[in-house]
């Protein structure tokens, strides 16, 4: 059993909120998408993307790890084509896309499909972890040993993502699973909270409350209190029984 809370923030500076997510604790899953594009493009890709979650999710029991891959595939598979289709009926809105984050649980455990810069962390016994890799360019610079990860945080090259949905026909796609616990809790973000605050900070919040609502309240806000130069969207998902 979880239970999950979502919230959504255009932030202090952007004037639309291209951001989007998606929870249904019944069928055991949260998305989050966060578009880019520009104008309503970017809006209507994280759209098409939680619109396409929920079409594959609906009522739908527990089930084996590999049937979870299959269908976590399958809803980045489907979201890309309609973003495809949509941009090739409405040229105006072309370079149009968004990141993704998909966490579902199995019946043993969960299964994560990412794609962007947008974030899954688990938290357990006091301990974050990101689970997810940025497909970014200055990832790759940390990775090679190029920039460190502060550097980054301040790079002009920091918004360069290099994977997401809707850009092309074959976008790779990360794979995540893993075991779940009771008391795991599991944090999607949109970029718009890890731009503007550290791990540390956000641990730090997440360890102050039970309360899953007021803590999705608490990094909104600590997001806008750093500047909120984008849209900022949390959702967080606490696994209470086996």
């Amino acid at each position: 059993m979880n239970r999950s809370v979502g919230r959504t923030d255009v932030g202090l500076v952007r004037k639309n909120n291209e951001d989007a997510y998606a929870i249904d604790d019944a069928a055991g899953y949260c998305a989050l998408a966060d578009g880019m594009g520009g104008a309503a493009a970017g809006e209507i890709a994280s759209r098409i993307f939680v619109d396409t979650v929920r079409g594959i999710f609906p009522g739908r029991e527990p089930s084996p790890p590999g049937e979870c891959s299959t269908l976590v595939q399958r809803a980045f598979v489907i979201a890309n084509q309609r973003m495809l289709d949509h941009v090739r009926d409405n040229p105006s809105h072309r370079g149009m896309g968004c990141t993704a984050e998909l966490l579902v649980y199995a019946d043993d455990g969960f299964v994560i499909g990412h794609m962007g810069d947008s974030r899954t962390y688990r938290l357990r016994n006091g301990v974050l972890k990101q689970l997810t890799r940025d497909h970014s360019l200055v990832q790759e610079q940390i990775e090679k040993g190029i920039i460190t990860p502060r550097e980054a945080r301040t790079s002009p090259h920091r918004n360069i993502i290099l994977c997401a949905l809707g850009t092309s026909e074959n976008p790779a796609l990360d794979i995540i699973r893993g075991k779940t616990f009771v008391g795991d809790l599991f944090l999607l973000c949109s970029d718009g909270l890890t731009d503007m605050i550290e791990d540390d900070r956000i641990l730090r919040i997440l360890t102050s409350s039970q309360d899953l609502a007021g803590t999705a309240d608490d990094l909104i806000a600590a997001a806008k209190q750093a500047g909120g130069k984008d849209n900022v969207t949390v959702v967080l998902s606490r696994v209470e029984a086996g």
